[in-house]
């Protein structure tokens, strides 16, 4: 049951061209850096070449592409997720769904993969652009590996609080907002953090992708993200849970 839920919910976000057009959006920015970056390697590849742990194709063109990526989906992300239950709400067909022999686990579930696979899509696009250097040259493929990795996990954790948010509120547009206005204050919360332990570091969406992007897989970065998930897919749980109860 599920998979038909992200089935149908795939089905719905490709039918229009919202979804088309944020493909295609991604995937122009990523082309666009990841040509000034290999075009800027090869204009200084003799003078990196005389420097020692100047790094080469991976670490001055494919990582710098996912790190990018990273902030482009930040706001893409709240553009998939607006309508995921917010539209249901106003359209008055949640009830029809709440009354369905599904769980609410697979409901939010089923819409959260539907989310994932689009934007395992869109990773995997630009795993191909970064992929594609290895015809050039040396590509540290555990590095990339690495890169792609992290921002699944990122994406993924927007894609969990972009669903929550929209259980919130019958306003896609008040959910695109809201979703936006939190990934970007969980971006950059340890911004101002001057102690390296303080416990803003902890919660810093891009400081646990930092790691990624260095090809460190840390097991704290990898808990993180799996933490910050599941507490947003249970938190979407309970509040379905209780517009169940309600009708």
């Amino acid at each position: 049951m599920i998979r038909a839920i992200a089935m149908k919910e795939l089905r719905v976000m490709f039918a229009s061209p919202l979804a088309w057009v944020m493909l295609a959006f991604v995937q122009v920015i990523a082309a666009l850096f990841f040509l000034v970056l290999l075009n800027r390697y090869l204009l200084e590849q003799s003078q990196l070449a005389m420097m020692p742990g100047a790094g080469g194709f991976t670490e001055r063109v494919a990582s710098p592409v996912f790190g990018t990526l990273g902030f482009v989906l930040l706001m893409v992300v709240p553009l998939l997720t607006m309508r995921l239950v917010a539209e249901e709400r106003r359209s008055q067909t949640l009830p029809f769904l709440m009354s369905a022999p599904v769980s609410v686990t697979q409901i939010v579930l089923g819409k959260f993969l539907a989310v994932g696979a689009f934007l395992l899509l869109a990773t995997g696009l630009v795993l191909l652009m970064a992929l594609s250097l290895y015809l050039g040259g040396k590509l540290d493929i555990g590095l990339v590996a690495a890169n792609a990795l992290g921002l699944i996990l990122l994406t993924c954790a927007f894609a969990a609080a972009g669903l929550y948010v929209s259980c919130l509120t019958a306003q896609p547009l008040i959910a695109v907002v809201g979703t936006f206005l939190l990934l970007l204050v969980l971006w950059l919360i340890n911004i101002g953090a001057e102690d390296p332990a303080s416990i803003l570091h902890s919660l810093s969406l891009i400081r646990h992708f930092d790691s990624f992007g260095r090809g460190v897989l840390a097991v704290t970065d990898l808990a993180y993200y799996a933490i910050f998930i599941a507490l947003f897919l249970l938190l979407s749980i309970r509040r379905l849970d209780a517009d169940r109860l309600r009708t």
